[in-house]
Parts: structure tokens; C-alpha cells; sequence
């Protein structure tokens, strides 16, 4: 499976995604992204997943905002 974590590093939420993806040793790619919200990369990941704000985990061609709909996400469909 391939995981794409959009985020900034500073951010809480991103954070408790990344703890989360180290707790259960879930690989996944980090992808930081700009703090521009008029930038072309939010712009795409507000269509994607409907929220403006990060983190946003990419999944293939589906995209979830909110750290906590994300966890619950890699819970349902996350293999170990």
C-alpha cells in the first residue's frame, strides 16, 4: 500500500498522524507542503479531500483530511 502524508512539520495534527504511522510502522511518504493557501498544491488537496487545511494522507486516488478521520481510515484499511 501507498501512503502519502501531505503536512507541515510543525503542525500538532500532522504530528499525531506521524506518531501514529511510527507506532504502527506504517511506511509512508512525508510530503511537505507549502503555507500558502493560494498555492497550487493546497488548491489541489482542497479539491481532493474537501478540507483546506493539512494533514491530508493519500491513499492511490483517495485523499482524507483530519488527523483523526486519517487514523481511522489507516485502522480500517491499514494491513499489518
Amino acid at each position: 500500500m501507498t501512503y502519502k502524508l501531505y503536512q507541515f512539520k510543525e503542525c500538532p495534527y500532522c504530528a499525531k498522524v506521524r506518531g501514529y504511522l511510527q507506532e504502527n510502522k506504517i511506511e509512508c511518504e512525508l510530503i511537505n507542503v507549502s503555507y500558502d493557501r493560494d498555492s497550487e498544491e493546497r488548491k489541489m488537496l482542497l479539491k481532493q479531500s474537501g478540507v483546506g487545511t493539512v494533514p491530508v494522507l493519500q491513499h492511490n486516488e483517495k485523499f482524507i483530511g483530519d488527523s483523526t478521520r486519517i487514523i481511522e481510515y489507516l485502522n480500517e484499511h491499514h494491513t499489518k
